[in-house]
């Protein structure tokens, strides 16, 4: 394993200290994220490349599969030495794969419980409550699934707490609940609703974790994306990743693949520097220019 750690490090509040350059295990599943990969053996060996190349943050959550993504990493990684496995509650999958919400105290203890038994731990690094719609926060209460997380938490079962998908408002009632290490909601080069939260989060020390940081299941397309790409002789993927990673030092980015071709891709970008004129002309593709679609 390399002793240093990708793109650098972020450290949660009262927390471990994480790399910059994480890896979402979400892809590792099979199709829809439901069921077991194609491939187990190239699963397993993504995970270990990723963590031998540095990475210290995985993330995942049992109903990726469901319970299929844990289990690999747990057969590819347990005990973890170094290692921040953060997971994520709120939802489980049907019989037929579909996504249920699941955001009642007792589902939350079943969701919980879990995790801790496919990653095969006794207490979980950190737990985000995912709330809202797939990228959109629905602005609701979170007093009681959020308090059914901490009492998790005094009872030992998770260490620290995060949210996923969420508003400034939601954010705040949660601190009046338990500490918040961690807030990962839908952000990138096309998707900047959450400038303002990104900014509060960095001067409270709270970590940004962009998800579907290339644009999830409709890849970012984008003609200055391009362009920028070919001039610096790197991937556009390559270059999303990097200016997300200079956009701010609270952030730490998780790209998911089932591909270690598109692993190494990815982990190259924490050596990409994109120069000023560059990250300003990458700026305005959050604005009309921005292009999200299949590629």
């Amino acid at each position: 394993m390399s002793t240093t750690p990708l793109a650098g490090t972020v450290t949660l509040s009262g927390g471990p200290t994480l790399s910059r350059m994480g890896y979402g295990a979400m892809q590792l599943a099979g199709p829809n994220v439901f069921g077991p990969p194609g491939d187990r053996e190239q699963a397993l060996a993504v995970l270990r490349a990723a963590v031998e190349a540095g990475v210290t943050h995985v993330d995942t959550a049992d109903f990726y599969g469901p319970g299929v993504v844990n289990e690999l990493i747990r057969e590819a990684l347990h005990p973890y030495p170094g290692l921040t496995v953060v997971t994520k509650v709120g939802a489980r999958r049907d019989a037929d794969g579909d996504w249920v919400l699941s955001r009642d105290p007792d589902g939350l203890t079943a969701q919980v419980r879990d995790n801790l038994a496919h990653l095969g731990v006794d207490t979980l690094d950190v737990v985000n409550l995912r709330l809202g719609t797939m990228d959109t926060p629905d602005g609701t209460s979170l007093a009681e699934p959020f308090g059914a997380l901490a009492e998790l938490r005094e009872q030992g079962l998770i260490r620290h707490l995060g949210l996923s998908n969420v508003s400034d408002a939601q954010l705040s009632e949660a601190q009046g609940i338990a500490p918040v290490v961690t807030v990962q909601n839908h952000y990138n080069l096309a998707q900047r609703r959450d400038d303002a939260l990104l900014a509060r989060c960095a001067a409270e020390g709270i970590v940004f974790v962009p998800y579907f940081p290339l644009g999830g299941f409709t890849p970012l397309q984008s003609d200055r994306l391009t362009e920028v790409a070919a001039e610096l002789s790197a991937r556009p993927q390559q270059i999303a990743l990097a200016w997300l990673l200079q956009r701010s030092p609270a952030i730490a980015v998780i790209p998911g693949t089932s591909s270690l071709a598109h692993l190494r891709e990815n982990l190259a970008a924490a050596e990409v520097v994109l120069p000023e004129r560059v990250v300003r002309k990458l700026d305005g593709i959050g604005g009309s220019e921005g292009v999200a679609g299949e590629s």
